[in-house]
């Protein structure tokens, strides 16, 4: 298949090499104009790279050049076929050179220089004809072509004109060796670089990048000089070299940054030369965010400096933010839970995502009822609330609700959506929105033919026992999947306690939404209420669904009716609740999801756990107590106990008093 391709290729360029160079020109430019409107494909990807590029530019202004694109592209290609079978003394006529003083500046100071080329308008020409305009020695760092007859082709075209080749799978000793000569050697730089490449914004956009121009030059001392080839009409053409970068005092990343910057300044002159049918800012696969990528992201250094490693991590969090301003969001689409336990167990992933790559834009897709929570994570940077649907045809509406939400993601452009729940419609809902990348568990109901990234478990060896361990891992390890780092950091947000009062206040949770295995006895809890209260001056708020307020109301009579007992289950928005609890000294509660909003918002909690497992599902943190007494039948994991309520009616109001009072001492909160 090779060989074939190869004399298919020889035989065009026989064709080719007969006509008149401008008249190659024109069919190429004619077959391209064609292209444009055959190739969609392509033709969107150059929609997109443009609109990346030139976003202030209207949408005409960019379908205008992405045509001119089409039509430049395979007219040069078709030119450079034809100038490789012409003399050599004929094309330095087709060729005006600017900038060649900055070529003889170098030469006559005997320093090498590294020719960093791109993809811009004839680049074979700039080949062809460096031996030619060049003062110095040059050569050309060479990859080796699949199609080896390809390869030994281009290789006797360009050492017959006297240049030099250097493979870059055989090392670069020899390229260094003919830099530090004084000599001059050409290195492509502006096609996606892969796992190798250090990520750096190319117009706004982070893009992985080959270091190797920098490596050159910090390794012989020769300058960096951006060159282009610009087309300048039919059969003429523009050679220019921009000022020459000095490596000195520089290093790697920066190196890279600027010879970025330049390139910028040669694709803004004639926008339609640059190779634009290639995915430039190419998203990598399965590492999506860059945290772990050997050679990191390099940013534009800001006035403030580098982060001190010593002021804090919150502080490292903000001048982050500030260095990556500039650049263009990686907008990444993560749909939350939809039970409120659930998606606080999910805000640790959330926030290491978010810190995976400094353009990483997170907006969660949320239940209505629960967006309040994630707009107290700084990490979150947009919140896209939804109302399930309620009453009359309720199930035939949740079969519609995927199309509805899809509307309303598609004018975001996410390039990215990280789907929490395991569920078939939050699959559906990111695939019938056209997000390219679809990331979660393979969950259920066939979901996995929505996605196009799965995180699959590893599978234990059979003799080996499953560890138990809390679900909040389950989370981090589809973060850890798409490349961010897990480091240990507080599962509380940042929450100064509210001013010392004459008394203690506590918020009470009796409820569990999961059914009545998990809720300890109503007069439980007044007896606590009881016996605390005779030991210390304090006040008791009662929270839950509207569900709980019976329950609420029997405590409260159990308890006698106190003045020191409010009632709120039933009354509170989530944004109340969240007032409540940060106004608490702590929270008795069963396991609930408002146990684990207490614990975000670093409020102490004292949890009583009977038919669940608090490995899997306890607070997170340091400020709580579990209470839980082991029994034969425990964690069953049921929603109604089938037998005698055991593991509940084991645990004590007296221990849960003195453990109360206990981790309000420990916590620093009693007074």
């Amino acid at each position: 298949m090779g060989l074939l391709v190869y004399w298919l290729y020889r035989a065009l360029g026989g064709i080719i090499g007969k006509l008149p160079l401008r008249t190659v020109m024109r069919l190429g430019r004619t077959l391209g104009w064609i292209g444009y409107w055959v190739a969609g494909g392509y033709r969107r990807m150059v929609m997109r790279n443009l609109e990346i590029a030139f976003p202030e530019k209207r949408l005409r202004e960019r379908r205008y050049i992405a045509r001119e694109h089409f039509c430049t592209l395979v007219g040069n290609l078709f030119a450079a076929e034809k100038i490789g079978r012409m003399p050599q003394e004929q094309l330095r006529e087709l060729v005006t050179v600017q900038g060649l003083n900055v070529l003889e500046e170098q030469a006559a100071a005997k320093r090498g220089m590294v020719m960093v080329i791109s993809h811009i308008g004839n680049w074979e020409l700039l080949a062809q004809l460096s031996p030619i305009v060049f003062p110095v020695k040059c050569g050309s760092v060479y990859q080796q072509l699949g199609n080896r007859h390809m390869d030994a082709h281009i290789r006797a075209v360009r050492g017959r004109i006297g240049l030099e080749l250097f493979e870059r799978k055989e090392g670069l000793n020899a390229a260094v060796e003919l830099l530090r000569k004084g000599g001059c050697v050409g290195v492509l730089m502006d096609q996606h670089a892969g796992d190798a490449g250090i990520w750096c914004p190319l117009f706004g956009r982070l893009a992985s990048t080959t270091s190797l121009p920098a490596l050159l030059a910090l390794r012989s001392g020769a300058v960096l000089v951006p060159a282009a080839m610009h087309t300048d009409g039919l059969g003429r053409w523009k050679m220019v070299f921009d000022e020459a970068i000095d490596p000195k005092g520089g290093d790697v990343g920066q190196l890279t940054l600027k010879l970025n910057g330049a390139l910028e300044k040669q694709i803004a002159r004639k926008p339609a030369d640059w190779f634009w049918v290639h995915n430039r800012w190419k998203t990598p696969t399965p590492k999506f965010l860059l945290a772990t990528y050997k050679r990191g992201v390099v940013l534009p250094k800001t006035p403030n400096g580098p982060v001190d490693a010593e002021a804090g991590e919150l502080f490292a969090f903000v001048q982050r933010q500030v260095d990556a301003a500039r650049l263009q969001p990686f907008r990444i689409l993560i749909r939350s839970s939809n039970w409120l336990g659930d998606a606080v167990m999910t805000i640790p992933a959330v926030r290491a995502i978010k810190r995976g790559r400094p353009d990483a834009h997170i907006t969660v897709l949320s239940p209505a009822k629960l967006a309040e929570i994630w707009q107290l994570v700084p990490e979150v940077d947009e919140v896209i609330p939804f109302e399930a649907p309620k009453g009359l045809f309720r199930q035939l509406r949740l079969l519609f609700q995927p199309w509805t939400i899809a509307r309303r993601l598609k004018p975001y452009h996410f390039e990215v959506a990280i789907l929490l729940p395991n569920s078939l419609r939050t699959a559906a809902e990111v695939w019938l929105a056209g997000i390219p990348r679809r990331v979660g568990y393979p969950g259920h109901g066939g979901r996995v033919l929505l996605l196009n990234q799965v995180f699959r478990e590893k599978k234990k060896k059979k003799k080996e026992p499953k560890k138990p361990e809390h679900q909040v891992n389950h989370y981090l390890r589809l973060a850890e999947f798409v490349g961010a780092e897990i480091p240990e950091v507080p599962f509380a947000l940042p929450n100064p306690w509210r001013a010392p009062g004459k008394y203690l206040r506590f918020a009470v949770c009796p409820g569990a939404e999961y059914g009545g295995a998990k809720r300890w006895m109503p007069e439980g809890f007044a007896e606590v209420i009881k016996t605390v209260s005779m030991a210390r001056e304090c006040q008791w708020t009662l929270v839950g669904t509207f569900k709980d307020r019976t329950v609420a109301e029997e405590i409260v009579k159990l308890a006698g009716e106190p003045d020191n007992v409010e009632n709120r289950c039933g009354q509170t928005t989530l944004s109340q609740l969240i007032g409540i609890l940060r106004g608490s000294d702590a929270l008795l509660t069963n396991d609930t999801g408002t146990m684990h909003l207490a614990a975000l918002l670093g409020v102490p909690t004292v949890s009583i756990f009977g038919s669940t497992e608090p490995v899997l599902t306890g607070p997170l943190g340091t400020d709580h107590t579990v209470l839980r007494h082991q029994v034969e039948c425990s964690p069953c994991f049921l929603r109604e106990c089938p037998i005698d309520f055991r593991c509940m009616k084991a645990i004590t109001p007296r221990e849960v008093a003195q453990a109360l009072l206990v981790r309000v001492v420990r916590s620093g909160t009693g007074r």
